[in-house]
C-alpha cells in the first residue's frame, strides 16, 4: 500500500470527512483491521483564508509548497490537496515536490465521464466558479460543459461556504436555497448533474436532493486516491 499524503485544514471539516472516508474504503477493499497509509500536514485555515480574499495567491502557494514538501520529506508516494479551491495554486506546488498530485478536477471529470455527462452545473467557493484553473481544465481536458450560478447565487454559495459550513453548521435554508439554485440550472440549462465543488458542500447537500445525480469531489476525490494507493 502507497502512503497517501494529505494537504488538509481547509477547512478541517472537510478533512476530517476525508480521513474517515479513506480508512473506511481501504478497511472495505482489503478487510480485517486495514487502515489507509497517511502522511497528514494540516494548514491554518484563518491565514490561508485571509490570503485567499485578499488575491495573494502566490502567498497561499508559498505556505503550501512548504507543507506539500513537508509531506514528501516524511515518505509519503503521491499527494492529495483537500480543498477543491486551492487546487488554483497546485501547479505552483507540483513544482516545489517530486511526488505527484492527484488533482480533484480530474477524477471528477473522469466520473462524469464514465456516466455519459456532457454539461454539469457547478457550485464551490467563488473563486472555483469564475476563475479558469478548475471549469476550464474540465471544458479543455474532457470536453464538457460547465455551467455556473449566476453572480448573486455565486455570492450566495460563497457566504454560506465561509460563514456556516467550513464552521460546521448546516442551515436548512442554505440548503433549500442550494436546492433552488441546483433546480434553477437544470431547467434554464438543461444540465446533467451538478458538482459540489467545494468540499464542504456534501455536509450540506445529498443525494435525492435533487433530480439530476450529484458528483461528491470529496467522495470522488478519496476513490481516485485509494485506487492509486492500491495499485501495483
Amino acid at each position: 500500500m502507497k502512503k497517501i499524503g494529505m494537504l488538509g485544514g481547509m477547512s478541517w471539516e472537510s478533512t476530517s470527512t476525508y480521513y474517515k472516508l479513506l480508512n473506511e474504503e481501504i478497511k472495505h477493499r482489503l478487510g480485517g483491521l486495514h487502515s489507509a497509509k497517511i502522511i497528514l500536514s494540516s494548514v491554518d485555515f484563518e491565514e490561508i483564508e485571509k490570503f485567499q480574499h485578499s488575491s495573494l495567491w502566490e502567498e497561499t502557494a508559498e505556505i503550501l509548497s512548504n507543507e506539500a514538501k513537508a509531506v514528501e520529506n516524511a515518505k509519503a508516494d503521491f499527494l492529495i490537496i483537500c480543498t477543491n479551491t486551492m487546487h488554483k495554486v497546485a501547479p505552483q506546488i507540483e513544482e516545489n515536490i517530486n511526488i505527484p498530485i492527484l488533482h480533484i478536477a480530474d477524477c471528477t471529470a473522469q466520473a462524469l465521464l464514465k456516466d455519459g455527462i456532457k454539461k454539469v452545473a457547478l457550485l464551490g467557493t467563488k473563486f472555483t466558479m469564475t476563475e479558469d484553473f478548475y471549469k476550464n481544465r474540465i471544458e479543455e481536458k474532457y470536453k464538457i460543459e460547465v455551467v455556473v450560478p449566476n453572480e448573486d447565487e455565486q455570492d450566495l454559495i460563497h457566504e454560506v461556504i465561509y460563514k456556516e459550513l467550513c464552521l460546521g453548521k448546516c442551515v436548512k435554508k442554505s440548503r433549500d436555497e442550494y436546492i433552488k439554485i441546483i433546480k434553477r440550472l437544470e431547467k434554464d440549462y438543461d444540465c446533467e448533474g451538478v458538482i459540489l465543488g467545494c468540499t464542504e458542500i456534501s455536509m450540506l447537500i445529498k443525494q435525492g436532493y435533487v433530480d439530476i445525480p450529484i458528483y461528491d469531489t470529496t467522495k470522488l476525490h478519496v476513490l481516485s486516491a485509494v485506487d492509486y494507493a492500491l495499485k501495483k
